[in-house]
């Protein structure tokens, strides 16, 4: 059987394996062959045998829409548990052999997946800087002189080798986020316990979360789909609450340009301004607002300035304590050891201060939909880290610290490359259980259509063109019904848009006929959930209906349609190319 050597996308297997080009033994003889090509480069701690993931492939069967991460191949950070495989938290000393699988990882075999291995990690998932560890240093795949990030280093370079198609790591103070950036791939840091922590090694047990690394927005939103809810195997778990996601157009937030840091990374700071230039060019898609940083900032300095730090050694200090020194990483031992220092009532101020911060943040989010920086504000050399492994690392976490602390989701994307060569990537945040909105946001970064995510699989995409666009008269009829922007799109060219007379307030027809036409005609496409849609076509009055719609890009959406009847009167407007423009005349 021949198949194509594809980019290891959920998309683009699926599309294998449903056309019959190849199967998930092709799949996983493909990535052993990577990773024996690849040699030592300390990715990986234990790899399932050959045999076993081709054994495993083979059981799956048949093809299935119904196994939503069939035969999909994936990797899991060795903090967290699979039966009857090590978990050495990369320090052969405390490493154990479990007897239950961590929940998430289950939950995506369960889906259809297929483990590859064990990654490597900072030891103890200490650290952003993936140097820490006795199993060797994973550099970027950009350069292999430059770091890969870390804790979750191993787990982001498997992705971007394209050795696995997703990876599941865990995020504390960035660790889900720093890698991703260093490697140019999608990583995922949802709301605390969206994602069961059960079966996971604890770093700092009430900020953990799971973290998925994927190369492209689109397999990321559908693993987090596959491995999120709720588990009573885990304290911490939380459901999503019952509500609507109205957006409309986003605004969106960044540091004003006195708070940004890149501690002297011109070339970084070139990136980050390239990022902000892309986010303003898009008008029509997003609106960009400057904030205060501040109280992001503050909170960041609590987790390792302050006694949250603490929490690590409740997980870990006995074990820490009662271990030779040469068994463990100094620089882990001693930030687990130091955090002894600080007493409970230096954990209440800290937890006082921490509050007043939440209700600040909050009150910034009132503002705005979402906050946007730089994931990282620099890169390091291994050898710089080697050499300063504590303050450099602190500075990796400037724009990622704060963001458990504060119960905010995020997720970092890929942006591009800076003069130097060396990736750069920014952050996308929102308040707990805002992800699905800042997976539509990441698509739009991305450039690719979104869908619908987290339990969101009965919505409706609805095409407007007039009095219901974002600003316009009628938009409250969407937005009330916790409706969501998607995108701005345009008709494919086989309609004619026509002010109609006598209407209030002003409304267009979009009228399909059989002559080609010079355009398409621009519409905004929302999201509704199947009840929300049903109650507002049943507001429509006439002579406006619901109808299917095509999009220039061959897509079909419900969309308003208008009777040739209530033309009479009514001037064309095709040429203007949509509303908006006739507005602005």
């Amino acid at each position: 059987m021949t198949f194509q050597v594809m980019l290891l996308t959920l998309q683009n297997l699926r599309r294998q394996y449903e056309s019959g080009t190849a199967c998930p033994e092709d799949i996983v003889r493909l990535i052993y062959d990577r990773i024996k090509a690849a040699g030592n480069d300390h990715v990986w701690i234990y790899l399932v045998p050959e045999e076993a993931a081709l054994r495993r492939a083979r059981e799956l069967g048949e093809w299935s829409p119904h196994r939503p991460l069939f035969g999909i191949p994936f990797a899991v950070k060795d903090s967290i548990d699979v039966e009857g495989l090590p978990t050495t938290v990369a320090c052969p000393a405390f490493s154990y052999t479990p007897g239950t699988t961590a929940t998430a990882v289950q939950k995506g075999i369960d889906a259809g997946g297929i483990l590859i291995g064990k990654t490597n990690l900072d030891q103890f998932a200490t650290g952003l800087v993936g140097t820490r560890s006795p199993y060797g240093a994973c550099s970027s795949v950009y350069h292999p002189a430059y770091i890969s990030g870390g804790s979750s280093s191993g787990s982001a370079v498997a992705v971007a080798k394209g050795e696995v198609c997703f990876a599941l790591g865990t995020d504390t103070a960035g660790s889900g986020r720093v890698p991703a950036a260093f490697n140019g791939i999608t990583g995922v840091k949802p709301t605390r316990g969206l994602v069961s922590i059960a079966g996971v090694v604890p770093a700092c047990r009430s900020l953990d979360c799971m973290s998925v690394f994927a190369p492209d927005v689109e397999t990321s939103a559908r693993v987090l789909e596959a491995i999120a809810g709720a588990d009573q195997r885990d304290p911490y778990s939380r459901s999503v609450p019952q509500r609507g996601d109205s957006f409309g157009i986003p605004t969106i937030g960044i540091p004003r340009e006195d708070q940004l840091r890149f501690f002297g990374d011109e070339a970084a700071a070139g990136c980050w301004r390239r990022a902000v230039d892309k986010v303003s060019a898009s008008v029509s898609a997003v609106k960009l607002t400057e904030i205060d940083f501040t109280p992001f900032q503050r909170a960041a300095e609590l987790l390792y300035a302050g006694p949250f730090v603490a929490e690590r050694y409740a997980a870990l200090g006995s074990f820490v304590a009662s271990t030779p020194e040469s068994d463990l990483d100094p620089v882990v031992r001693g930030i687990i050891l130091g955090a002894a220092k600080y007493s409970a009532v230096e954990v209440f101020n800290a937890q006082y201060k921490l509050q007043e911060l939440r209700r600040v943040v909050g009150g910034v989010f009132e503002s705005i939909d979402a906050l946007l920086v730089p994931t990282a504000p620099t890169i390091y050399r291994i050898e710089e880290v080697r050499s300063n492994p504590v303050e450099l690392n602190s500075r990796l976490g400037t724009y990622t610290h704060f963001a458990n602390l504060l119960d905010l989701c995020a997720i970092a994307m890929p942006a591009g490359l800076s003069d130097d060569g060396l990736p750069f990537g920014v952050t996308f945040m929102a308040p707990a259980f805002s992800d699905a909105k800042l997976l539509r946001l990441a698509h739009w970064w991305e450039g690719s259509p979104s869908g619908n995510y987290l339990g969101q699989a009965n919505s409706v995409e609805l095409a407007v063109v007039g009095a219901h666009l974002a600003g316009q008269p009628l938009n409250h009829q969407l937005t009330s019904r916790g409706a969501s922007l998607l995108r701005t799109a345009t008709t494919a060219p086989k309609y004619r848009l026509f002010a109609l007379a006598n209407t209030s307030p002003p409304k267009p027809g979009l009228l399909r006929v059989a002559e080609p036409q010079p355009n398409g005609i621009e519409v905004e496409v929302w999201q509704l959930t199947g009840e929300a849609f049903g109650s507002f076509v049943a507001e429509v009055p006439p002579p406006m209906g619901i109808g299917n719609l095509e999009l220039a890009d061959g897509s079909i959406v419900k969309g308003f349609i208008c009777e040739p009847y209530a033309l009479q009167g009514a001037s064309e407007i095709t040429t203007l190319g949509g509303w908006r423009n006739y507005l602005k005349r």
